[in-house]
């Protein structure tokens, strides 16, 4: 079974773990007085980060693991606070005794580190990249995110759900619309009603385009960390001309608030000059760059990730599918009939990544062409009931996951997990051979939120 997110729930007398996995659901309650429970981290590793979070989150102890660290708690957090609980009001922490946090490290003759954030020089969110270096060669590289600690789980309980859409929209800028999408389908099945298939053909036009915006950002910048600067121009020019299309069709360039249950028309003729447009960009970009050999060689066999161990770390998305996974939550009927096909690579490397990318963004614009053929309808919410709602969508990362329960017509727990969370832990595998040089370029290709992991 595939593991998609594990987390706990604070109930009367109990604490609820809950543990999806591709297949099922898995619930389990621990006592309050001695919440301990095994570790899953030997057979998913990536479920290590989850059990770390928790016992933050809610002093929950996990046994058998082979990391105890904290994970979202900073150096100066206190230890006995724990703020997910039900008990915990406070508007700020009294900080405590600096307490160093041990890094991951290589030791032996010839062997340094390297520290990388969590300041860094460009326009970039706060995240820590620990090497351990034998002269230019990448040995072990520790990720650590968790500077912001906003606090959305927390804050979003007591919310009614449509009160929580204005920051559910925010939690990732390039992933918005997915975690519309998620809210969305969540608000449906509270309420028991169907979207009509306008709505559902509008809705999916703009996630599309999302995830046309992102990976044309990326499509410029792997080249550019590549040293080839005219590909970020063009792939610059293409994404400003995509972020305007969505707040013309959205009213914001990023897309928030674009996820209503209003019927809004689109104007299919200047929409379908632009797409046609697109692609003709995007065919002259990809012949232009494929005919670049010095690229090539930065970009073949560079932060390889077999497809093994693509599998053992869970891991999603455009990294996924570039290390031959065919896992794409896009892949049903509604998405097949509107010319979806899945798009896979096989080497995982940087080359793979960017082909993904390449033929994800051409198929996206076939999709929105069928998705323009909507019509007028009218819907109607219904009030919500009390219950427990899981959503999943295929953000540009990749599968994104939503959890919400509702108790007495507000959020009692909200749970997200940013597909972010489970590649940011297959990142240091894709280092080893490779030179410090290239870690840039490999982080580019797979390109993960912070912001996503940081609630």
């Amino acid at each position: 079974m595939r593991l998609i997110a594990r987390y706990a729930k604070e109930l009367e007398n109990a604490f609820e773990i809950i543990t999806v996995y591709e297949d099922e659901t898995q619930r389990e309650l621990v006592s309050k007085e001695h919440p301990h429970i095994k570790t899953l981290a030997k057979k998913y590793p990536a479920a290590i980060w989850f059990e770390r979070k928790m016992h933050d989150d809610f002093g929950i102890i996990v046994e058998d693991a082979f990391d105890n660290r904290p994970l979202v708690h900073q150096e100066r957090f206190p230890k006995d606070v724990h703020p997910l609980r039900k008990d915990f009001q406070a508007k700020e922490l009294q900080e405590v005794e600096y307490h160093p946090y041990k890094y991951e490290a290589i030791n032996g003759d010839g062997v340094f580190q390297v520290a990388v954030g969590p300041i860094h020089a460009g326009i970039i969110e706060p995240g820590h990249f620990q090497f351990s270096q034998a002269g230019e060669e990448m040995l072990h590289l520790e990720v650590r995110h968790f500077y912001k600690n906003r606090a959305i789980e927390k804050m979003l309980e007591g919310k009614k759900l449509q009160e929580a859409k204005p920051i559910i929209e925010r939690i990732s800028g390039n992933e918005s619309i997915a975690y519309q999408i998620c809210w969305r389908d969540i608000y449906l099945q509270a309420t028991g009603q169907e979207l009509p298939m306008a709505l559902q053909k509008r809705h999916a036009l703009l996630l599309e385009l999302e995830r046309i915006i992102h990976h044309l950002t990326d499509l410029g910048f792997i080249p550019n960390d590549a040293g080839f600067g005219a590909a970020l121009a063009y792939g610059s020019k293409l994404t400003e001309e995509a972020r305007r299309r969505m707040k013309v069709l959205t009213g914001h360039r990023f897309g928030f608030g674009g996820i209503a249950f209003e019927h809004k028309a689109i104007d299919a003729d200047a929409m379908k000059k632009y797409l046609d447009g697109l692609m003709e960009s995007v065919s002259f970009f990809e012949d232009w760059i494929m005919d670049i050999p010095s690229l090539w060689d930065r970009f073949d066999t560079t932060g390889i990730l077999h497809q093994k161990k693509a599998v053992k770390y869970n891991t999603v998305g455009v990294v996924a599918r570039a290390s031959g996974l065919s896992l794409d939550g896009r892949s049903n009927p509604f998405y097949v009939e509107n010319a979806f096909e899945v798009q896979t690579e096989v080497s995982g490397d940087v080359g793979a990544r960017f082909k993904v990318r390449l033929k994800e963004v051409k198929n996206s614009i076939h999709m929105m062409l069928n998705f323009l053929e909507e019509e007028e309808s009218h819907f109607e919410l219904q009030d919500i009931t009390d219950g427990t709602y899981q959503a999943f969508a295929e953000s540009s990362i990749g599968e994104l996951f939503m959890a919400i329960d509702i108790k007495e017509g507000v959020i009692e727990r909200f749970f997200v997990r940013d597909p972010s969370f489970m590649n940011w832990q297959a990142l240091h595998i894709m280092m080893r051979s490779d030179i410090i040089a290239d870690f840039p370029l490999i982080n580019k290709s797979c390109d993960l939120s912070y912001a996503g992991n940081d609630l």
